[in-house]
């Protein structure tokens, strides 16, 4: 049984907590249900009804779409294989000049453009953004997290989920494939 109420995880979710609140629910042990009744917030507030495996972000979450396990936005829009990045299907928008980069990070505080970008990434369905990386020239967008969900939900939920799935990055398949 949760020890924290729905309103209270709702305005945990929404950055809406005193931040002395925030502290004390990370700082105690997590209690038993705390995942599922955080999933339940999140089920009830999308657009979709396939099943929330889990949340990677405020608005993007790995679904059970039949028998695959897919990357959904909150307003449904689809970005396929969770063990794909996500990224190679999203709007980006990139910030490789002086001053495009001056707009986020202005003055002495500015970026090389020579050196590094800034990239944005937004929901092709909803224009949301959804991630911001600033990585040097070049570099890949970045595979934050491969979840293993089926050891996740075995060995810390105690559940199974309906199929298991080799944990794998495909993202290299899916650029190979374009390369061609």
């Amino acid at each position: 049984m949760s020890s924290y109420t729905k309103v209270e995880l709702e305005a945990l979710l929404d950055g809406k907590m005193p931040w002395d609140k925030v502290q004390e629910i990370i700082k105690n042990p997590k209690d038993t249900t705390r995942f599922e009744d955080v999933v339940n917030i999140f089920q009830e507030r999308v657009k979709f009804k396939e099943k929330i495996l889990l949340p990677l972000t405020p608005k993007l979450f790995i679904v059970q779409k039949g028998k695959e396990r897919v990357i959904k936005c909150c307003c449904s829009h689809e970005y396929g294989d969770y063990r794909v990045n996500w990224k190679l299907y999203s709007n980006v928008y990139v910030r490789d000049t002086q001053e495009s980069l001056d707009e986020v990070y202005p003055g002495s505080h500015s970026l090389d453009p020579r050196n590094a970008q800034i990239r944005e990434y937004y929901c092709p369905g909803c224009a949301s953004q959804l991630e911001v990386e600033a990585l040097p020239r070049g570099v890949p967008a970045d595979f934050e997290f491969l979840p293993d969900l089926d050891t996740f939900y075995h060995h810390w939920l105690g559940k199974v989920l309906p199929e298991e799935f080799e944990h794998v990055d495909k993202t290299g398949e899916v650029l190979k494939h374009w390369a061609k």
